[in-house]
C-alpha cells in the first residue's frame, strides 16, 4: 500500500470521495497550519480564527465532490479560505498586523527606504493595507505573503491571470502611496 505521504492531494481526495474518508484527516494535516497562516492576517481573535478553520474543513469535505481532480487543490481550499475571511472582513474590520518576514517581503517589493522603528512601520503597513482595496489587499496577501503564483493567485480570486498580475501591480501601487500619505514617526 502506497504510504499517504507520498499522494498528492488530488490522490487523496479521490480516495476520500470513493473508500476512506478517514483519509481526510491527511487533508487536514498538510493544511492546518498554512490555512492557520493565511487566515491569522485577516482574523486576530484565535477563537474566530479556530472556528473558521473548522468551517473551511467542513465546507471543504462537504463540497469534495464538487472539486475538479484535474485542477489544483491547494487552489480550490485556499479559494474557500479566502471567502470565509471575506465575510469575516465585512463583519469586522480587524487591524492587520505584520510579522518581520512578512515586513521584510513587503519593505524588499515596495523599496521602502526608511531607518524607522520596524514595529511603526508595520504598524503603518498594516493600517496602509487596510485602507486600499479589498482586491488589491487581497492579492497582495496571496501574492507576497503567501508567496501563491500568479495562476494560484488567479483560482484563488476567481480572475483571469491578467487580471491577477494587474491587482498585484495596482495593489503595490496602492499601497505605496497610502504609506506616502502615512508620516513617519506619526
Amino acid at each position: 500500500m502506497v504510504e499517504t505521504a507520498q499522494l498528492s492531494d488530488e490522490q487523496i481526495i479521490e480516495i476520500v470521495r470513493e473508500k476512506n474518508q478517514n483519509l481526510y484527516a491527511e487533508i487536514i494535516k498538510r493544511y492546518e497550519a498554512k490555512l492557520t497562516r493565511y487566515l491569522r492576517r485577516f482574523v486576530r481573535d484565535s477563537d474566530e480564527l479556530s472556528d473558521i478553520i473548522q468551517d473551511v474543513f467542513i465546507k471543504t469535505y462537504q463540497n469534495l465532490h464538487d472539486f475538479d481532480i484535474n485542477k489544483k487543490f491547494s487552489s480550490w481550499i485556499y479559494r474557500i479560505a479566502h471567502n470565509e475571511a471575506l465575510n469575516h472582513t465585512k463583519r469586522n474590520k480587524n487591524k492587520i498586523s505584520l510579522d518581520e518576514k512578512e515586513m521584510d517581503i513587503l519593505d524588499e517589493s515596495l523599496d521602502l527606504k526608511n531607518d524607522t522603528d520596524r514595529r511603526l512601520l508595520s504598524v503603518q503597513i498594516g493600517d496602509a493595507l487596510q485602507k486600499i482595496k479589498d482586491k488589491y489587499r487581497e492579492a497582495i496577501i496571496l501574492f507576497y505573503l503567501e508567496e501563491k503564483t500568479y495562476d494560484e493567485v488567479s483560482d484563488i480570486m476567481h480572475v483571469p491571470r491578467n487580471t491577477a498580475g494587474t491587482l498585484i501591480s495596482r495593489g503595490k501601487q496602492a499601497l505605496k502611496k497610502q504609506l506616502e500619505k502615512q508620516p513617519y514617526g506619526k
